[in-house]
């Protein structure tokens, strides 16, 4: 029993969702707006789509802009809508 930690980091805990995506608003406090672009194919015409999906994700530091590229990451229930974390900025907005 000695041998367990309590409160793991998140590295061993179980395979957690990322996406990458672009910064919609930051008006919140602590919360962001990511918009993240998926390509989906039409099942029976086969044509390429463009799906675009909104997720709310915290913002710790309030540290992103409206543009800024950014890398969420699946966590807890945050909120009623945010069950997204910031991991990283990947690209500042011009």
């Amino acid at each position: 029993m000695e041998d367990q930690v309590k409160g793991a980091p998140e590295e061993t805990r179980g395979h957690r969702k990322e996406r990458v995506g672009v910064v919609t608003s930051n008006k919140m406090d602590k919360t962001i707006t990511v918009a993240v672009e998926g390509v989906r194919q039409h099942r029976l015409y086969k044509k390429a789509l463009k799906r675009t999906k909104k997720f709310k994700a915290h913002d710790e530091d309030g540290q992103c802009g409206v543009g800024d590229v950014v890398r969420i990451r699946e966590t807890r229930p945050l909120s009623a809508t945010k069950r997204w974390r910031l991991v990283e900025i990947v690209k500042r907005a011009d």
